[in-house]
């Protein structure tokens, strides 16, 4: 079961890859600097998940102005995410979640992903959206059941605007 509006968020540290290197994330060292968004995808290189990350990034402006910094994570290697962010123009850091733990953790892995098309990739993050305050607590939770489906990011910015 996906976490709820007013669950603690819970800690876990990925890897980033940026153009100094690898990097570790560690959420709670984000906690209380500023209202985080953490946006869950299912695979890099998908028509869907490009689309929607190179969106934010083209309004990653919105997000600072409503004091939040904003996540990307996915199931894919760091090096795969960088050449995704790097073909695309996505400006998000990318979070590797490649054990899907982080995505079983918030309750949103796929058992089977797309069981339609006969593929059998378990742990693969459903799309969803979770809005965390600077003490760690939820405040907004989206999770789409359907891979094509986006979150309603004007709720995720009205929820945003709400911690102001």
């Amino acid at each position: 079961m996906p976490l709820q509006v007013g669950d603690q968020a819970p800690d876990f540290t990925l890897v980033t890859k940026t153009a100094e290197g690898p990097q570790l994330v560690k959420l709670s060292e984000q906690i209380g600097k500023s209202n985080l968004v953490l946006l869950f995808v299912p695979m890099a290189f998908t028509g869907v998940c490009t689309t929607e990350l190179c969106d934010i990034s083209g309004g990653i402006s919105d997000y600072d102005a409503l004091d939040a910094k904003v996540f990307a994570i996915s199931g894919d290697n760091p090096f795969a995410q960088e050449a995704w962010a790097q073909k695309s123009g996505i400006t998000l850091p990318l979070l590797s979640d490649y054990e899907h733990t982080v995505a079983k953790a918030y309750g949103v892995a796929y058992e089977q992903f797309l069981p339609e098309a006969n593929l059998i990739m378990g742990g693969v993050a459903k799309r969803s959206a979770f809005v965390i305050d600077k003490e760690g607590v939820i405040r907004y939770a989206e999770v789409q059941d359907h891979p094509k489906d986006l979150p309603d990011f004007e709720a995720v910015k009205a929820a945003l605007q709400s911690l102001a």
